[in-house]
């Protein structure tokens, strides 16, 4: 039986502005505003023998001040436990703020909590956390999403496409969802075209069609060879993506805005999606993903977690079945190292743990912070 106790915390707030406003189909609804600012809630965790772990959640949009509060009230929980036994900490700080719900903001804090305790114990054996969940490659097949976005100019699009290519990643994901369908069709064509039946190509409604606009746009989208049509409705309606999935020769993706291990075995059961697609830090960490995870492997269900890549790219190399991981650079300025790719696949890092570490800059837009504990 270990000895070893946890014994410090520092939580931070980190806000991570983005060089362009971004916007998808929620934007072009009036649903939300572009988003400008990325919030990252960050925890920093020491045992009394000096092993230290490092996590991360986030929130887009709105929250993070939230998400924030919430981490610091539950924080002391953790001190004096011992860090190997994740499962049972998870479902403590579960119930510290289980008044506020065992999904959404709440699970979002414990995120954060639960992936530090997974890359302590990893850094601890001296093994990448793919390994230590039991890895089934070394590299997993990736593509681009923040090239695609709607407010990018259709010949802006089509550079982004071909530079994407060119730097090694493997498919490129295009935003759609526009008042004016015909622009969307407009768009993809032009960048199948560019790119040849080589590239893999998905695209992304973001939830905003109704079942009559889905219907049709997913049989225009049928003869274009495309890996998946992403969250053509709402999140929660899966017997509209259970009726798509079963109508239209093209996968359906689905599953990354919701927030619990729960929510996504509803999506499993009423086998809505082809692809599912988990967000590790918003359904709460590593423990409840892998619950996910086993759920979706049972069911058949191929895995492409969404955003996060320098978590994800562990966690789908883990998964029996050959996934995808999205690519994203937003989050690179944050930490000191970077992920490589070539030959349209993420490889995974051979350093310890998540193989991360927060960068000089991540301490330049720490808005706040807190410690917990002594520091050993």
């Amino acid at each position: 039986m270990s000895a070893d106790r946890i014994a410090w915390l520092r939580l931070s707030s980190v806000y991570l502005p983005l060089a362009n406003p971004i916007s998808d189909a929620k934007v072009l609804t009036g649903r939300q505003k572009p988003m400008t600012e990325i919030a990252m809630l960050f925890v920093e965790l020491q045992t009394a023998d000096g092993h230290s772990g490092l996590g991360l959640s986030y929130s887009k949009r709105a929250g993070g001040p939230g998400q924030f509060a919430h981490a610091k009230e539950i924080a002391p929980t953790l001190l004096g436990e011992d860090p190997n036994d994740i499962a049972r900490l998870w479902n403590k700080l579960c119930w510290a703020g289980a008044s506020v719900g065992r999904s959404g903001l709440a699970t979002q804090a414990i995120g954060a909590f639960d992936v530090a305790l997974y890359d302590l114990k990893a850094r601890r054996a001296g093994l990448p956390l793919a390994k230590l969940l039991g890895a089934w490659r070394d590299s997993v097949a990736c593509y681009n999403t923040s090239g695609g976005f709607l407010h990018t100019p259709l010949d802006q699009l089509l550079v982004n496409a071909q530079d994407s290519v060119e730097r090694g990643i493997g498919g490129i994901k295009l935003k759609v969802g526009q008042p004016d369908r015909a622009l969307d069709l407009q768009r993809v064509a032009a960048v199948r075209k560019q790119l040849g039946d080589g590239v893999a190509l998905m695209v992304d409604a973001n939830q905003q069609w109704d079942r009559p606009t889905a219907q049709r746009m997913c049989r225009a989208f049928e003869d274009l060879g495309l890996v998946w049509i992403e969250e053509p409705l709402d999140a929660y309606d899966h017997e509209g993506h259970a009726a798509l999935a079963a109508a239209f020769d093209t996968p359906i993706a689905t599953g990354e805005m919701l927030t619990s291990a729960a929510e996504h075995g509803d999506l499993i059961r009423h086998r809505a999606a082809d692809w599912l697609m988990p967000d590790a830090p918003r359904v709460g960490g590593i423990t409840p993903f892998l619950k996910i995870a086993a759920m979706a492997e049972q069911a058949g269900v191929m895995l492409a977690p969404h955003f996060a890549m320098e978590l994800h790219v562990h966690l789908a190399a883990a998964y029996p079945s050959e996934p995808w991981v999205e690519h994203f650079d937003w989050l690179e300025p944050l930490f000191n190292e970077r992920l490589e790719i070539a030959n349209g696949r993420m490889k995974v890092p051979t350093r310890p743990g998540l193989g991360l570490s927060l960068s000089e800059r991540c301490a330049g837009w720490t808005r706040e912070a807190c410690e917990v504990g002594q520091r050993p």
